[in-house]
């Protein structure tokens, strides 16, 4: 998630290295644990729960975080949402206009982030398009995956860097050669 004026940090992000790891079949495994407890919590919102990112793609290397997106009609009534996924043992890092970003807290290891966005938005589309759109097409996978390694190597620890590159590099383009060729353009100015 890059900086911007309208993100509203809760405790910021602290640097910690991008570090990818081969597929594994545990990552569909703890989306569907957490999708069902999150349905659960959240029943009376019948919230569209979907995993998104590199770990919803079979054979991509991902960093091992499942990400998931929870779908709901109203984004701005955040009470509705928050305290049950707080009750999961989630907090919210980042609200933004389109998006709540919540994950467990820093001092506890990681394996979900959960982002919640309004039913029908662009940021739910989106995201969705392009989990499909990797799923559907292996060479764009493929050339994703070398993106996220190159960045990986080239921008470190800084994940609003790797973010912000991934977006502008790939997210524009369809085209793995044109990825791959902004890719590096970004690793060379971030160097």
């Amino acid at each position: 998630m890059p900086d911007s004026p309208e993100v509203q940090w809760f405790d910021r992000p602290r640097g910690e290295p991008v570090v990818l790891h081969p597929p594994s079949p545990r990552w569909g495994e703890l989306a569907a644990e957490w999708a069902a407890a999150i349905g659960r919590v959240l029943s009376a919102l019948q919230p569209r729960v979907e995993h998104i990112g590199s770990t919803a793609v079979p054979g991509l290397l991902a960093k091992p975080v499942v990400d998931l997106q929870v779908s709901v009609t109203d984004l701005d009534d955040e009470t509705a949402y928050r305290v049950p996924l707080e009750s999961l043992g989630l907090v919210l890092r980042a609200r933004e206009p389109e998006h709540r970003f919540f994950r467990p807290p820093a001092e506890q290891p990681r394996s979900v982030h959960v982002h919640v966005c309004r039913r029908g938005s662009a940021w739910e589309r989106t995201h969705l398009l392009f989990r499909d759109r990797l799923r559907a097409r292996p060479e764009v996978a493929t050339a994703y995956a070398e993106l996220k390694q190159h960045l990986a190597r080239e921008v470190g620890s800084d994940r609003a860097a790797c973010t912000r590159a991934r977006r502008s590099s790939f997210g524009g383009s369809s085209d793995p050669p044109t990825a791959r060729r902004r890719a590096r353009a970004v690793g060379r100015a971030h160097a």
